[in-house]
């Protein structure tokens, strides 16, 4: 349900994108879709929860932003350019917390759950850096370099398939360094 949630308004962009016959105004009603339904997930999280994670408040500002700006001044380039600005976001935020906080991020967020040496946090946290800014490079390269469809089909499948691969090989560079649990005596 969460994975749901969470995409829901990256399904409402790729949906309402293939919807419209007129493919020159397809972008423009993705990008409305995906507005909507980023608001309606905020508000559905509030109602449901009480309290909304900043990472969905982020990125529906983002998409209020760079969205709104495609649609009020009918250039498709502001909206290509939120994948790029949400992953550059995520890399100035874990390469941040290397300095503030204490922790690496990538710890903060995993530590609760897996344990492994000290050491292993900021390499961890480092890769995800240079994972987010290569994500959004290689946005941009799709969005300039290849038309709407294929940088639409880029962004749900290309960028969430780089995604799950990149957290399965992190799975498998934790691995090597977990600890088993101390057994009761």
């Amino acid at each position: 349900m969460k994975f749901l949630v969470d995409f829901f308004p990256v399904l409402a962009f790729f949906i309402a994108f293939y919807v419209p016959a007129d493919r020159e105004l397809a972008m423009y009603y993705a990008t409305a879709a995906a507005i909507g339904a980023s608001l309606i997930q905020i508000a559905g999280l509030w109602l449901v929860k009480r309290k909304v994670e900043n990472l969905y408040l982020i990125t529906f500002l983002l998409l209020l932003i760079l969205g709104g700006a495609t649609l009020l001044l009918q250039d498709k380039t502001f909206i290509k350019w939120k994948p790029t600005a949400v992953n550059w976001l995520f890399a100035a935020a874990f390469l941040g917390s290397q300095w503030i906080g204490g922790k690496p991020l990538v710890q903060r967020m995993m530590e609760h759950a897996v344990s492994v040496p000290a050491t292993v946090w900021t390499p961890l946290n480092l890769s995800w850096v240079i994972f987010f800014v290569s994500m959004g490079v290689a946005n941009l390269f799709v969005a300039y370099n290849f038309s709407d469809e294929i940088w639409v089909n880029f962004k749900l499948f290309g960028i969430l398939g780089l995604t799950l691969l990149f957290a399965i090989g992190q799975a498998f560079y934790l691995a090597r360094y977990m600890q088993e649990p101390e057994q009761g005596k």
